[in-house]
């Protein structure tokens, strides 16, 4: 019994984080000690994104994060069925969302 509570995390979860942050686009880049991921909104019509989120991850981390995603991506596909991708190439909404471009 007292290794089960050895092994729990007391994690707080901030207001105003606890609302999250909406996401269409995200761009991984990394080098020899960290991979950064930036979650970026794109709004139809309009060419220029805007970074809403950056997370630093070890390369250790990001390994268990692609896994865990992988993981509940076949549980959700498993209760939902398989998630089809939109890309351009299938036929899928293009990178400016098929909206009017905008001028200045």
């Amino acid at each position: 019994m007292s290794d089960q509570k050895e092994n729990q995390l007391n994690i707080e979860l901030p207001e105003e984080i606890a609302d999250g942050q909406y996401s269409n686009l995200s761009i991984i880049t990394h080098s020899h000690s960290e991979f950064i991921i930036d979650f970026i909104q794109l709004m139809p019509g309009i060419p220029k994104g805007k970074v809403k989120s950056r997370i630093i991850l070890t390369p250790d981390n990001a390994k268990k994060l692609v896994k865990a995603l992988a993981e509940n991506v076949g549980k959700f596909e498993a209760i939902h069925g398989t998630i089809k991708e939109n890309t351009p190439q299938n036929g899928g909404i293009p990178m400016n969302f098929g909206g009017p471009t905008t001028e200045a």
